[in-house]
């Protein structure tokens, strides 16, 4: 009687271990590829919408103090989403309020060399004061200050000009208007996540209106000093050249203190508006 050999076969068993052992292996593997390349990327996307968001809120702002400047509006509230950063205010001048006010001054004047008599200062070193947003992760600043929103990177040097303040100017009667808003608190101010700016007119300081007749007409310049630290004279440059594009080109003093001149078209009649707004809370 003949036997008959048995062969007991374990390659299923063998098969199914490392079916297991490769999909666990892409698992892991895809876990590792997300959170190396994906998740900084996510970061990435989170805080170039935080970034849009405020630039976004800091137009809003813009609108509510031309409200008030403008259409006497006697007080604005908006509520802001303020991610990634923190939002805070800086007085017009050194006051126990201010925290750390820019030091970026304007002034506006008949040119040095003027030929008709002795050179008039309609504005001597005017501080705007600003609410500056100051992203932590990004690296960059988006500031609102003298009616103008701006931006400027932390690590990259230069700025550029968001939203434009409100200046004028009328070729056929040769009048330059010039409106000046300077920001205020009672308080020192800053807030990140939730926050609700509040602002009311002329509470600090008066609202002037000059005007000034010109005769002859001449050529008005305006002086830009920038903050040593927060240098925005990138975007007030190219602002001040698009009021005067046929105009003589900057003068830059290279300092110390360093400071560009800017010469506005030929003028017969100037009206400078200053306005005082009172931020009350951020």
């Amino acid at each position: 009687m003949k036997r008959k050999k048995v062969w007991l076969s374990h390659d299923a068993g063998v098969s199914e271990s490392i079916g297991f052992l490769l999909i666990f292996t892409m698992v892991i593997m895809g876990i590792g590829l997300v959170t190396l390349y994906g998740y900084p990327m996510l970061l990435q996307q989170q805080t170039s919408a935080d970034e849009q968001i405020m630039e976004k809120n800091m137009i809003v702002l813009q609108n509510d103090i031309k409200s008030l400047a403008y259409k006497t509006v006697p007080y604005t509230e908006t509520s802001l989403m303020i991610g990634g950063g923190s939002l805070t205010m800086y007085n017009t001048s050194n006051t126990p309020a201010s925290g750390v006010p820019p030091s970026s001054t304007l002034d506006i004047y008949d040119h040095l060399g003027h030929p008709y008599g002795t050179p008039q200062a309609f504005v001597s070193n005017y501080h705007s004061g600003e609410l500056r947003y100051e992203s932590v992760s990004e690296g960059e600043d988006i500031s609102l200050q003298d009616g103008a929103v701006v931006t400027r990177g932390l690590i990259v040097k230069g700025s550029s000009m968001i939203a434009k303040p409100r200046w004028f100017y009328d070729s056929n009667t040769q009048t330059m208007v010039i409106n000046l808003v300077g920001l205020n608190s009672t308080d020192s101010m800053a807030v990140s996540g939730v926050g609700t700016v509040q602002m009311k007119l002329g509470e600090l300081a008066p609202t002037n209106f000059t005007t000034y007749t010109l005769s002859p007409p001449e050529n008005i310049y305006v002086r830009f000093t920038p903050d040593t630290i927060q240098d925005y004279s990138v975007a007030w440059s190219n602002y001040f050249t698009t009021i005067n594009p046929t105009g003589s080109p900057p003068f830059i003093n290279g300092g110390p203190p360093y400071w560009i001149e800017f010469q506005l078209p030929m003028t017969s009649t100037l009206v400078i508006k200053q306005f005082d707004v009172t931020v009350q809370s951020v």
